[in-house]
């Protein structure tokens, strides 16, 4: 039975174009099947013109559900794109980084011809990132429906005026505070927005949820880390006609009438990404932040593998007693230390 990859591609970017054809003459090579969506395909052949390798278009050669794998060439906007496509359906991610950071790519440019060795041999696993399902509702009325795996952000609309927001967990109000907006957050999008307005970095497997003000003119506006089971809620205060819009990953948006109310809950429909190296975050923290680790001597050996000589044993002496208050009446009585009385000189 063929293996089909489909490959996806920021076509906006020449980079990602000869990457694209790169990564199809190369999965080929390797005796699997290169799928790409039409629009895509006619991009790569207006700027490099006809493939000779066999290529299959998606919806036309083969379905979504056909494909073992995506490998997603671009920078963490262009995996989030191929998120939308692939959630539906059990297929896992494979992100090569052509972008700056990549938080979520597995790989780099340089590494794509080794990356496609490991798809080829399976050498990969698929690990599952916790997404969240949001919803707005307006005047009781539910407006929109939609997911994110990053985060839901609650932005202002106008520059010149904040917003009034009133934040929510388990259907409890915590506090009221104005601000430039509120991101809630993953795990996995906790590195991204939530991360450059001031929240915690959770591990990926680490399951909660975050709540991040941005820019809050408050005392206890701050970042908070809340079980995954919570529902969390966030409400556009009517104090003000200060406007806000939602973006959910970045992508999509709605606007946000003051009254609104966005509600935030744990999907039951994650997405799948692949590892080709059981890498610790810890690590890929430090790769992609380039976070400084100089001096750095590792873990202090077992004490099974430490051969010491035997503990030298440091003896000090007593320290000498006080004296107590009887001694000191008896001191007296025996004319020591008693000032001598001078009408008794003679």
């Amino acid at each position: 039975m063929s293996r089909r990859v489909l490959v996806l591609a920021h076509t906006g970017r020449e980079e990602s174009l000869r990457a694209a054809w790169d990564a199809c003459t190369q999965l080929h090579s390797s005796g699997l099947v290169p799928v790409l969506q039409k629009s895509e395909l006619a991009d790569i052949e207006r700027f490099f013109g006809a493939l000779d390798t066999p290529i299959e278009i998606l919806n036309d050669h083969v379905n979504l559900e056909d494909v073992e794998l995506v490998m997603v060439l671009g920078g963490d906007g262009t995996i989030l794109r191929a998120a939308e496509l692939v959630r539906e359906v059990d297929v896992p991610l494979l992100g090569v980084n052509l972008g700056h950071v990549g938080f979520l790519a597995e790989s780099e440019r340089a590494d794509l011809a080794q990356t496609v060795e490991w798809i080829a041999s399976r050498q990969y696993t698929v690990e599952e990132r916790m997404t969240i399902d949001v919803q707005v509702w307006v005047k009781g009325q539910k407006i929109w429906h939609t997911w994110a795996l990053n985060e839901a952000a609650i932005e202002k609309a106008n520059r010149e005026r904040m917003l009034e927001v009133v934040t929510e967990v388990d259907e409890r109000p915590l506090t009221s505070f104005g601000c430039d907006g509120v991101v809630l957050a993953t795990p996995t999008g906790s590195t991204a927005y939530a991360f450059s307005s001031g929240g915690p970095v959770v591990w990926p497997e680490v399951e909660a949820l975050v709540i991040v003000p941005i820019s809050a003119h408050a005392l206890f506006a701050k970042p908070l880390v809340v079980s995954p089971r919570s529902k969390l809620a966030v409400e556009i205060m009517n104090r003000t006609e200060a406007l806000g819009v939602l973006w959910c990953d970045g992508r999509r948006s709605v606007d946000l009438p003051p009254g609104a109310r966005v509600e935030v809950t744990r999907s039951a429909t994650p997405v799948r990404l692949a590892r080709t190296h059981k890498t610790p975050f810890s690590a890929r923290l430090v790769r992609k932040f380039q976070l400084p680790i100089h001096g750095w001597r590792g873990p202090a050996p077992r004490s099974g593998e430490v051969h010491t000589g035997p503990i030298p044993v440091i003896r000090t002496l007593s320290p000498a007693p006080l004296p107590s208050p009887r001694d000191s009446e008896t001191s007296q009585d025996l004319g020591h230390g008693e000032p001598s009385d001078p009408t008794n000189a003679k």
